[in-house]
């Protein structure tokens, strides 16, 4: 078996049993379990990260880049540079940092790099880019050395809004996102539909913490757009919000409501009221990535992951068993079903 095909199989695993909804984010596999055949060696690689808006620790969209980077370091024993910049001004020069020192792939976490992230990949063709969540500016004028790595969040988002409408004893529930923007946009619809196909007399309030990417990092508005929902009737929210999301699960606690936690698992972040959270394999691309600029064979262009590619799915395991019924959660592994054959099709807008 190549080092290649080991790999792979790692991959598609933790693929395997996880997005059917029935298991959270995979920590990486366990040194132990790959003593006898370790993949592809990364030695003297070098792969260089820039953070979104809120930054590490945000137990949501950078934490998920930041554990595949980290398995990515185990696996492959590469070097690993990151920047984590202040404010926008600086998320360019950031890019160019890395570039300049000719790393072996410079990712950009976030949409915003975007058109930063195609600026560079043409000024520097010999060093490979990757843009999470990338929003090409001409879809056919990608540059060749910049992978755009994309999902179907709203399909994701449909299975935790069918949780929602299953579980509100109110018929009302909320939803709130960060910055006012397609890309936030799709995991509303994709919500206010999976809570309406489960639930067509239920009500979606929806609110946005700005249009500005500091909308990703207010945690005291977040809270206070949740406890206003909260006073509205909703008994369950569903943030997209990145760190502004700690205040909506903050606000939860507070009222022992039920809250959604997004792109990585939450629970831990308020075990009393973390009903489920919908998962966005943000760490499996970047372990994807990193691994193909090793094995040699990276590619430029868009990959797009939903539900057909494990790219998302939600939690249900022991530590939300309370809160998540079972019935609830074979319903929406069913839902998955229908929309990867589909039978159902989620709206992104």
């Amino acid at each position: 078996m190549t080092a290649a095909r080991i790999i792979g199989g790692l991959v598609a695993l933790n693929l395997a049993l996880l997005v059917t909804g029935d298991l959270i984010a995979p920590s990486p596999p366990a040194p132990a379990a790959r003593d006898v055949e370790r993949p592809a060696s990364g030695a003297g690689v070098t792969i260089g990260l820039v953070f979104d808006v809120g930054g590490r620790g945000d137990r949501s969209f950078n934490d998920a880049a930041w554990r595949g980077l980290e398995w990515a370091e185990r696996d492959y024993g590469i070097e690993i540079v990151t920047i984590e910049p202040s404010d926008g001004a600086d998320r360019e020069a950031a890019l160019r940092q890395l570039a300049a020192k000719r790393v072996d792939l410079v990712i950009g976490v976030g949409f915003i790099f975007s058109a930063d992230l195609e600026k560079l990949a043409r000024r520097f063709p010999s060093v490979s880019f990757a843009g999470v969540d990338y929003a090409p500016t001409d879809p056919d004028r990608v540059p060749p050395n910049l992978a755009g790595l994309r999902f179907r969040e709203h399909e994701g988002s449909f299975l935790v809004g069918a949780i929602a409408g299953m579980t509100t004893k109110s018929k009302v529930v909320g939803f709130v996102g960060g910055m006012k923007i397609p890309l936030i946009r799709k995991f509303e619809a994709g919500y206010e539909a999976g809570v309406k196909h489960v639930c067509p007399t239920c009500r979606v309030l929806a609110a946005y913490a700005g249009t500005e990417p500091k909308a990703f990092a207010d945690p005291m508005l977040g809270q206070e757009l949740a406890s206003a929902q909260f006073d509205r009737g909703a008994d369950v929210i569903y943030h997209a919000s990145g760190k502004t999301g700690a205040g909506v699960i903050a606000a939860a606690a507070e009222r022992r409501k039920l809250v959604i936690g997004v792109d990585s698992d939450q629970f831990h972040e308020a075990p009393c009221c973390v009903l489920t959270s919908m998962i966005k394999r943000v760490d499996v691309a970047v372990h994807e990535i990193v691994g193909d600029v090793i094995a040699g064979r990276f590619q430029g262009g868009v990959r797009e992951l939903g539900l057909a590619e494990d790219g998302v799915g939600f939690v249900a395991d022991a530590n939300n068993a309370k809160l998540l019924r079972e019935d609830v959660g074979a319903r929406a592994r069913e839902l998955a079903a229908q929309i990867i054959a589909g039978q159902i099709e989620v709206p992104a807008q």
